[in-house]
């Protein structure tokens, strides 16, 4: 069952609202200095020269004050949770710089991808969130950027982890 905000629930239960949902990313890697921030939100003008627009969250230790999320255009599938696969997703983003695909094709490993899902009228509040997914793919063309996401399968994991013996578990030995 997934727990929802009684907002979120008014929400969706009414006719019309002015509320929305927020997607908030947070991509990060070992070779970029910060993370990058992004937002589907443009509500909030953050700065006029240049004009930029984001949201402000204190999602995963962010300072909503000078490390804001900042808007892009984009469109997301959320990850899926199929019994025979691990969660994998993707979102597709519009290629306003040309120095995103510079960045995209610098990496030589996996980049690490957070998502949550918030409402606009309360960023901090997470309704749904995904950590720990790894970013898979990266499709470029003039106009967008489609990345693919995932996480590592559960059935990769080591097994068995420990040892029935004597000094690990005594109470089996009697």
């Amino acid at each position: 069952m997934i727990r929802k905000s009684l907002n979120a629930r008014l929400m969706q239960d009414a006719a019309t609202s002015d509320e929305i949902y927020v997607l908030l990313l947070e991509i990060t890697h070992t070779s970029l200095s910060a993370p990058i921030r992004l937002s589907t939100d443009n509500a909030e003008r953050i700065s006029t020269d240049p004009l930029v627009y984001g949201t402000r969250s204190a999602w995963r230790g962010a300072n909503p004050a000078n490390e804001p999320y900042l808007w892009v255009i984009a469109s997301v599938l959320v990850p899926d949770d199929k019994q025979d696969a691990p969660a994998a997703g993707s979102f597709v983003l519009e290629n306003l710089d040309n120095n995103i695909v510079g960045l995209l094709r610098s990496f030589t490993d996996l980049a690490t991808l957070n998502m949550a899902v918030v409402l606009a009228s309360s960023p901090d509040f997470i309704e749904r969130e995904w950590v720990g997914l790894k970013i898979t793919t990266a499709e470029m063309n003039a106009g967008e950027i489609s990345l693919s996401f995932s996480r590592e399968e559960i059935e990769l994991e080591r097994f068995p982890v420990g040892r029935l013996n004597r000094n690990s578990f005594p109470g089996l030995h009697l």
